[in-house]
């Protein structure tokens, strides 16, 4: 397989693969467009399952299957899961769309802040198993702020049928795949 690197002024803008005569293109846009999705809608469902504790019943419950739920009050885990489910949403939506494109950094950010404050939280709880995971939610949350903010700004776009259609085909994808399954497994499951 050859491989050719071309180079920009940032660094590397892609990979050239040809497999069996096809070529396929990494990007850097690529990539982050990637990121965007999976941990995008990673987050929003993980959030959702915290708002969903606003019932009393299941924040009762959820201290058996999520050891550090009990030394948070209610009110602030619903505050991160909503936090969480908006940075999540704003990881992919306002970039597709082209409508205020520059809240996806920012969600980015947050959602980096979030994971910092989260890996601070477990390390002094002494539960350095959740830091890795944590630190590297953050991560990748930081690298898709850094490259939307400088490295892969999309432009401001105005308000399109399309980009109205395919805002609605992502929200109805988290609410089938994500926040479904989650509110599901939720009620129905006992810890």
């Amino acid at each position: 397989m050859n491989q050719h690197v071309s180079a920009n002024p940032i660094g590397v803008e892609g990979i050239e693969r040809r497999p069996g005569g096809r070529r396929a293109r990494v990007t850097l846009n690529g990539v982050l467009w990637t990121l965007q999705v999976l941990f995008g809608f990673f987050f929003a469902g993980s959030g959702f399952g915290k708002v969903l504790l606003y019932d009393g019943a299941l924040y009762a419950a959820a201290p058996r299957a999520v050891a550090w739920y009990a030394a948070v009050p209610q009110p602030l885990i619903v505050f991160i899961g909503v936090a969480e489910v908006l940075g999540g949403i704003g990881l992919v939506l306002p970039a597709m769309t082209g409508v205020r494109p520059k809240l996806t950094p920012l969600a980015g950010a947050g959602l980096t802040l979030t994971m910092i404050l989260a890996a601070g939280f477990h390390i002094v709880r002494g539960e350095y198993d959740l830091v890795p995971a944590t630190v590297l939610l953050g991560a990748v949350a930081g690298v898709v702020a850094v490259g939307r903010w400088r490295l892969r700004p999309v432009a401001p776009a105005a308000v399109t049928t399309s980009g109205v259609l395919r805002s609605a085909a992502v929200l109805g994808a988290l609410a089938l795949l994500v926040f479904a399954p989650t509110w599901y497994t939720m009620t129905n499951v006992h810890f």
